[in-house]
């Protein structure tokens, strides 16, 4: 899934060129590949001061999660990297990878990921971090060895950061309309045909309607709501264009008024266009989560467990949604009166607790679902 590549930040301060010659040869090290952006530079000082012992770390940051992904595949099966021109030369020995001990992976690619055995299970459950984590993020990465959700599963991955699928919109256009939009309905609403932009994905776009029609996201026998192509079909009739990685430069242009994005995208642009607003709609959304995954391959490292739990810590968790425009799930199980104000206040980073209760990750669907939901979406959608 394309995600938060969108107007990434070009000067940002590259974490392994901040940590160079920090630490020798003697000391251990954590190797750490992650997304861009997804944690401040600071915390990384901030962590080596709360070991007891020096270490070096070597924080490589990466601009899509689909490098990352990338990344665990060549590690998984390097001779696949070695078959380029000098793979036949006697005088030419293959380099070993050296493989990271976690890397940031999307909840998207996480069922994936342990599927084709990419990964390997987290030794958590001892970790008081782990206690700190809101039950559903502790449900999002149990799983089975197929990658389906499971309570009795192990754990894959160490959430660290999330997000939500909102509705933005151009404050000029709709003050003349004297409303705006607040839930997903009103993207149904006649005075936006051929006004819309829409995520080019097709569990957004049917989960978005499902949830217009009062179901989950996570739907799975959508053949029993006859509803649901009739009202796909209207809404396809209001889109104007799709995509999941450009959809907000329609927006920006005035081509279109109402957008549906990624929360991390939207706060961006807020920042230099007033002009632009969003909302997480009332009746529920979609969550994503970014989390620390560990390579299978990877050998054990004490500092791997240092690092989540330092994270899930409320201070850091508190600087990670101040600066990396998601929010740390640690800070969503908060008492708000211990939040700085400008988390309390912001609705897209941190949605009002009633909308989060009505919200859901989307997980993975049976193969037979997953089919149904792409053969809709193509009937829907033919040029796809």
């Amino acid at each position: 899934m394309k995600r938060r590549s969108f107007l990434l930040g070009a000067g940002t301060l590259t974490l392994s060129q901040m940590l160079a010659g920090c630490g020798n040869s003697q000391n251990p090290t954590l190797r750490v590949r992650l997304l861009k952006n997804s944690i401040p530079a600071q915390l990384l000082t901030k962590f080596r001061q709360s070991l007891k012992q020096s270490a070096t770390l070597d924080f490589t940051p990466a601009t899509q999660l689909k490098d990352l992904f990338a990344s665990l595949e060549t590690w998984h099966n390097p001779g696949k990297a070695n078959q380029g021109w000098g793979r036949n030369l006697p005088l030419i020995t293959p380099k070993k990878p050296v493989i990271a001990d976690l890397v940031t992976l999307g909840d998207f690619w996480l069922a994936q990921a342990i599927e084709q055995k990419l990964i390997q299970p987290l030794e958590l459950t001892q970790a008081g971090g782990w206690n700190q984590l809101p039950i559903r993020w502790q449900e999002l990465v149990k799983r089975n060895s197929q990658g389906q959700s499971d309570p009795a599963g192990k754990i894959w991955g160490a959430p660290y950061r999330w997000g939500s699928t909102v509705i933005i919109y151009r404050r000029d256009k709709f003050k003349s309309l004297g409303w705006t939009p607040t839930d997903w309905q009103d993207l149904w609403r006649e005075e936006l045909r051929d006004r819309i932009s829409l995520l080019d994905q097709p569990r957004e776009v049917i989960g978005l309607t499902l949830k217009r029609l009062g179901h989950s996201y996570n739907t799975e026998r959508i053949d029993r709501i006859p509803e649901l192509k009739n009202t796909l079909q209207k809404l396809h009739q209001q889109v104007k264009f799709y995509s999941s990685d450009t959809y907000l430069q329609p927006l920006l242009l005035g081509d279109t008024w109402l957008a549906v994005g990624w929360s991390t995208d939207v706060l961006s642009v807020m920042k230099r266009d007033r002009n632009i607003a969003a909302v997480v709609p009332v009746s529920g959304t979609a969550l994503w989560s970014d989390l620390w995954v560990q390579p299978a391959g990877a050998a054990a490292n004490p500092l791997l467990q240092d690092w989540i739990n330092f994270c899930w810590e409320s201070k850091p968790a508190t600087e990670i949604s101040l600066f990396s425009r998601a929010a740390s799930p640690i800070v969503a199980g908060m008492n708000p009166a211990e939040l700085p104000e400008f988390l309390k206040t912001n609705s897209i980073l941190l949605p009002d607790t009633q909308i989060l209760d009505k919200s859901e990750f989307l997980f993975p669907l049976p193969q037979s679902t997953a089919l149904a939901y792409r053969s809709l979406w193509q009937e829907i959608r033919p040029t796809v």
